[in-house]
């Protein structure tokens, strides 16, 4: 019996090795199909095929060359579709972004890029607005100082009417100095007015 037992026993832990056995086998076998896909994915990202979004991306960045101010993955001429492709042409050799503009820029002149670089005649381009705003800015504030000034002119001198009033000129007292002329002036207005009542 303890024999019997004892094949028993061996052949459960023939079994339980079986099993595990077979486990591991086919947790490999998955571990390399998936390898196996994921390689294969990887490389057919790397054919070298450019797709409409890259060339895209690099086109977004020229203008047209016979629409004005358009860009070029928008544009649905001849022109621009050939442009398209020869950036395509350029992305499959393998040239980077700023090599292609840089194509461009030397074929076409720098306004075919929607950023033109910044130096030699196109520097004014950058620098001229602000420069235009900062003198803009310090002749308004000029004129804004010209202005208080003479409004403060105005208002320090008297503004005596020359419409007659109700108070005859020999009984009221001549202003010495525009602040008194204004007050006098104030005066004789609300005067009026009572008097109209």
């Amino acid at each position: 019996m303890k024999e019997r037992l004892r094949m028993m026993d061996d052949g459960f832990t023939d079994y339980r090795l079986r099993i595990t056995d077979y486990g591991l086998r086919i947790t490999i076998y998955g571990l390399l199909l998936m390898l196996l896909f994921f390689t294969a994915g990887i490389a057919a990202a790397q054919t070298g095929e450019v797709t409409d979004d890259e060339v895209n991306a690099v086109a977004k960045d020229l203008f047209c060359p016979v629409c004005e101010s358009t860009p070029l993955d928008v544009c649905p001429t001849k022109a621009c579709a050939d442009w398209r492709e020869l950036i395509r042409t350029q992305l499959a050799a393998g040239k980077t972004r700023a090599e292609i503009h840089d194509y461009f820029a030397r074929q076409y002149g720098d306004g075919v890029l929607a950023d033109p670089p910044k130096r030699g005649f196109s520097l004014i381009l950058w620098v001229l607005p602000v420069v235009g705003v900062v003198i803009g800015g310090v002749l308004f504030g000029r004129y804004v100082r010209h202005l208080r000034r003479e409004g403060e002119v105005v208002t320090a001198t008297a503004v005596i009417p020359t419409t007659p009033s109700p108070v005859s000129p020999a009984s009221a007292p001549q202003p010495t100095t525009p602040l008194e002329a204004s007050s006098d002036y104030v005066s004789r207005v609300e005067e009026e007015l009572l008097a109209r009542k």
